[in-house]
């Protein structure tokens, strides 16, 4: 196979894996006016501390062997099948004994954090996390055997299923449980909606994607080969650890809602506000998604060319232009995106712009982070996210209990942009890339500029004039790009001459 031929490849398996996930993270965006129209602010709040503590397990239950395992069934030496066998026998004594326990305080956990009618739930997250586990290994496998239309297939079932649980559960079943109150699945979650509804539906949807697995666990077994799994643990284990404090960055903000916020009854509506506002400034890290799977391949494809450092940053301009633009659309028609999320939800929306600018620090990151993984430095990326896990845990601890989600909101803003500092200053020195960060800076005051002037459109003028006026703004900050670009590209071959 030619290197043409490998590359080509290589795009196409990245394409139809990028899909599913965009496709999750829509449909995930999708679900926010079921939710913030059904659900109280309060009860959203508990979706979202829950859905965090699964993402935070979730790394410690898996304890890094997907990686592992690719590492080792390309090992000279090691069998894949017995590799990944070990790893699924690993993940499942864990993640059953995690279930085993779940089952077993579940009601002492339900009352300890104030929901004593609701224990079921705590195991219904320890049968997703049990399932979720186990299939993520035998995700990976697919993914080591090249096998990229059955992991998006077997992915959009689950992402479909759950989509389907949801609708029927909120628009459906209430009216079946009014009607026929002996209905069999009262016993799992109440008539009314509330926060079990969206935990039921991802429960549905990972035992689906486990039932989907069981044909290959029955093939690959869970046996164990110890030298295997010690191989497998020592390696594996480590880059657990390194990758915990990412997972908590995104997450830890959630969970210190409970602890840190001045009213004790008011955090969980606060938090259901304030993922509200995030869900809004999603359609950003969409974009930020969409753009990290068409690039890497292409990134590391283009490492040895002649000019590829002016490239790279030609790439970054480009997509900061961009995401200034996405950035207007959203924050300049926020009179028709409010109404994605309830009522009760739309205090949240002044923290939109900030959640906006943290998603783009995002993208600016994964940008800049090219140079650990071009240059083979990829240990240096534990210390980028400490300096932004650090900053996250100082702003939220301090802040969170006067200002609520307005810290957890700028805790994220300060963390992505601590990390992009650290690693353009890191970058500088192992793999210096020669960003024009005065363009940049340029684009995103200019597109600030505008934003501004959209402030000063007096709040009683009809919503239609205030569309227009904001649309007119959206085309000024358009030409008004096009003449940075070609003036300063003017400028700078006219100084090359």
């Amino acid at each position: 196979m030619t290197d043409k031929s490998i590359l080509k490849k290589l795009a196409s398996e990245t394409a139809i894996y990028g899909i599913s996930t965009i496709v999750a993270r829509f449909l995930n965006f999708l679900f926010v006016p079921l939710y913030t129209y059904t659900l109280s602010a309060s009860d959203y709040g508990v979706v979202t501390e829950f859905m965090s503590y699964i993402a935070i397990l979730q790394v410690l239950l898996t304890m890094g062997l997907e990686t592992g395992c690719f590492r080792f069934a390309n090992k000279e030496g090691y069998q894949p099948e017995k590799v990944f066998s070990s790893a699924l026998w690993s993940v499942g004594t864990l993640s059953a004994i995690f279930l085993i326990c779940m089952v077993i305080f579940a009601k002492p956990l339900s009352i300890s954090m104030g929901y004593p009618l609701h224990s079921l739930c705590y195991i219904y997250i320890g049968l997703i996390l049990f399932s979720d586990s186990i299939t993520s290994i035998l995700f990976a496998k697919l993914r080591f055997e090249t096998r990229a239309w059955k992991f998006a297939t077997f992915k959009v079932v689950k992402i479909l299923t759950e989509t389907l649980s949801n609708l029927f559960l909120f628009l459906v079943f209430p009216k079946i449980a009014l009607a026929h109150p002996d209905n069999f699945l009262l016993n799992f979650i109440p008539a009314t909606p509330d926060f079990s509804y969206p935990i039921f539906s991802i429960l549905i949807s990972a035992l689906v994607a486990f039932a989907l697995f069981v044909p290959q666990m029955l093939k690959l077994g869970f046996k164990v080969e110890k030298m295997v799994l010690s191989g497998l643990m020592k390696f594996s284990l480590p880059l657990m650890v390194a990758g915990l404090p990412g997972v908590m960055n995104d997450f830890m903000d959630r969970v210190l809602f409970r602890f840190f916020n001045v009213d004790d009854t008011l955090w969980r509506s606060d938090l259901g506000i304030y993922q509200a506002a995030v869900k809004v400034a999603v359609i950003m890290s969409l974009f930020v998604q969409t753009f990290r799977f068409a690039s890497e391949p292409f990134f590391f494809a283009r490492a040895k060319d002649k000019d590829v450092k002016l490239t790279y940053s030609k790439i970054m301009e480009y997509f900061v232009a961009f995401c200034m633009l996405i950035f207007l659309g959203v924050v300049l028609y926020i009179d028709v995106l409010q109404f994605i999320v309830g009522r009760d939800f739309r205090s949240g929306m002044s923290i939109v712009p900030i959640m906006l600018i943290s998603y783009i620090l995002m993208g600016m990151l994964f940008n800049v982070s090219m140079w650990y993984k071009l240059s083979d430095k990829s240990s240096y990326a534990i210390y980028i996210t400490l300096s932004g896990l650090v900053v996250t845990a100082v702003i939220n601890v301090v802040f969170l209990p006067k200002y609520s989600y307005y810290a957890a909101a700028w805790g994220h803003f300060f963390s992505y942009l601590t990390m992009l500092v650290v690693s353009v200053l890191m970058g500088r020195k192992y793999y210096h890339i020669p960003y024009r960060w005065g363009k940049i800076l340029l684009i995103v005051i200019f597109a600030l500029i505008i934003y501004a002037l959209s402030t000063i459109v007096p709040a009683n003028w009809p919503m239609v004039v205030r569309l227009g006026v904001n649309t007119v703004l959206i085309l000024m900050y358009i030409a008004g790009y096009c003449l940075i670009e070609k003036y300063l590209t003017r400028y700078e071959s006219k100084n090359c001459k």
